[in-house]
This record gives structure tokens, sequence and C-alpha cells, in this order.
């Protein structure tokens, strides 16, 4: 049985890295797309273009105009002289949002009644107007809070403090889950084309006259897709410390075995996809058909809490839900073992219930 089980993996391996092309395509695309989607992914708002109609000529509708052109997520500051010019720019989405001052603003500020300056967002672009205004509202609260100060009145502040990521920057939340989700990606594929393509050469039918049990020729598969899963997940968790400088403050024992049984579930979801599929072609589709979703539910780009009930129950299939939660825990705060535990466990179940019915599906059709 050794001897079997080692011919098969080192077929295997052969026949994904002794082609050039397949090297490459194993090794460069990930690697590429850490590096750009580090750089892309990202909920920060910068360079935004804003529309102002002061309508107010006082001091301080001007002194607040003075404050957003300095404000660093201001690329333009474009003065308009009619409420129809508002319009007209945020129909071109040549503006994410536009403000506008009454006649009134100053004389209300100077009297210290309450002075209102309506601000007109791009519904279209919801996020990015969201944070737009938060941004503008975070302006405005600060001078009038120095009012309020310089007028001998006192105005209660709320002192912000950020935990494990005190400059709230996107890298350290980005990098990481990538690392598990192109490394996901390539593991998936890569499984999901092994029985795929000896069907399609032909190879698969040798198997059937050969003494090749069905526990072997998915050991066989297994072993060669969490090899090069891991080294890739382990290149990205690399180049995360070393290129984009994150701090990482947990343990690499754990988080490495936490990324085997990351590697060996998508295998396993990666052979039940290659199993039923009978070309190249069907696997590839199969693996972006199971993959979306995955990712969409991983809680990646929005929290599981607000996905509705039904999903949450759904998204507790996803392995990545489990791997991302330690590698983010592990980068930025040091995730104790039990924690760590408590979503590793998850991601054997879904192993060993994936790799039990790709055995089961292999030897119905070895039969």
């Amino acid at each position: 049985m050794t001897s079997r089980l080692v011919a098969q993996i080192i077929k295997e391996l052969l026949s994904l890295l002794r082609d050039p092309k397949s090297r490459l395509t194993l090794v460069g695309p990930p690697l590429m797309q850490l590096f750009i989607f580090s750089f892309a992914i990202t909920l920060d708002v910068t360079n935004v273009s804003l529309a102002v109609l002061n309508e107010d000529s006082g001091r301080w509708s001007r002194e607040l105009i003075h404050r957003l052109e300095g404000a660093r997520f201001v690329g333009s500051l474009i003065a308009v002289d009619r409420p129809e010019d508002l319009a007209g720019m945020i129909d071109r989405r040549e503006i994410i949002a536009a403000i506008r001052f009454p006649d009134d603003f100053s004389r209300n500020v100077g009297a210290g009644r309450q002075a209102v300056a309506q601000v007109i967002l791009d519904g279209r672009r919801a996020n990015s107007s969201q944070i737009t205004f938060a941004y503008l509202n975070s302006i405005a609260s600060q001078m009038s809070s120095e009012l309020a100060q310089a007028a001998g009145g006192h105005r209660p502040e709320i002192a912000v403090r950020h935990w494990f990521n005190p400059n709230l920057i996107y890298r350290w939340f980005v990098v990481p889950s990538l690392s598990g989700i192109l490394s996901m990606m390539i593991s998936l594929l890569v499984t999901a084309l092994s029985i795929a393509r000896e069907r399609e050469l032909g190879t698969f039918d040798q198997l059937l006259v050969s003494p090749t049990r069905p526990l072997e020729i998915v050991v066989g598969k297994t072993l060669p897709a969490l090899i090069l899963g891991s080294l890739l997940g382990s290149v990205m968790i690399t180049a995360g410390v070393f290129a984009f400088r994150i701090p990482f403050t947990g343990s690499l024992l754990w988080l490495i075995a936490s990324l085997l049984l990351f590697i060996l579930s998508v295998v396993g979801i990666g052979l039940m996809i290659s199993s039923v599929c009978q070309t190249q072609q069907q696997a590839i589709l199969g693996t972006f058909t199971v993959a979306v979703p995955i990712v969409l539910i991983s809680g990646f780009t929005t929290p599981i809490e607000n996905m509705p009930d039904w999903l949450q129950w759904i998204a507790c299939a996803s392995p990545l839900k489990y791997y991302l939660i330690i590698v983010r825990g592990t980068f930025l705060k040091a995730l104790p073992p039990a924690d760590i535990f408590a979503n590793a466990w998850p991601m054997a179940l879904i192993a060993l219930v994936t790799l039990s019915a790709a055995i089961a599906i292999v030897r119905q059709r070895l039969q």
C-alpha cells in the first residue's frame, strides 16, 4: 500500500510541476493578486471631489471651507454658484458629495444658535458616500467643539482608541485575509482538476483495473494539493510580515497547524467537485460556483452578524470563515490557543465530511 501511495503522490506532483507554464500559474498569479488586491481592496476613502455652494458670506462658512481644503481625504473642492450645478455634478458622477451653506449660517454660529449646512450625497456609491459624510461630520464637530470652548462653554468629548490596529491601516486586515482566500482558490482548483483531468485524458480507466483502493486514490490526490496550498499560504503569510510590515503577535506554530487544517478541508471540497465532474471545464466552473459563495459568506467583506439568520447557518459550513478568524487574530491580537481550537475543530469536521464523501463517490465510480 505504501509504495502504491507514494507512486500516486509522485505522479500527481509531476503532472502539476513538470510543465513550466503550470508552475508559473501556481505561483505567479496568486502572489501578483496578493500585492494588487492588498492595495486595491480598501474601504478607505481618499482623493474625493466635493462641491460647495456657499450662499453665506460670513466668517464661519469660509472657515469650514478652508478646513475642508486642508483635509487629507479631499482631492478637489469645487465652488459652484447655483443649486442646479450641484444636482448636475452629482448626476454626472463628477463629485461624491455637495455641501450647501445657507445665507444665515455664520449669523447663527455667531449668535450661538444651531447652524445647519446641507450635505447631498451620491447614493449610488453608498459605502463611499457614508464614509465621506463621516469625515465631513468629524470636521464640523471639531470646529463646533472649538467654538464651544472659546465661548467659555464645555462640550463633552469621547476619546477613541482603536485596539490591535491603532492607525486603522486597512492592509493589516486585508493581507492576512487574502493569504487564506488565494491559497484556498489555488488548492480548490488544483484538487478539482485532479480526477477530472484523469477522466479527460483517459488515465482514470487505468485505475479501474489497478489494485489501487479508493482511499489511496483520495490520499494520493489530497497530499500534493495540501503541500502546494500550505506552501503558498506560508509564502503569503511571510510576505505579510516582511513585505507589508504587518505586526505578527501570535504563535506561528498554531497558525501553520490551522493553515494545514484549512487547506485539508478545502481539498476535501475540491475532491468532491472533481469526483462528480467529467471534464476539466466542468471542474473549473464547479470551483468558481463553490468558491465565490464561500468567500462572500466568510465575513471577509461584510460581518456575518449582519447577514440573515438562515445565511449565518450556511456560513458555518464555510472553512474560510474559521480560518479568517484565526489568521487575523494571530496577526493582530495574539489569539489564545483556546480560541484557535474553537475555530479549528469545525474545519476538521468539514474536512472529515468532505473527504469521506469524496472516498464514497470514488468507490462508487470504481465499481
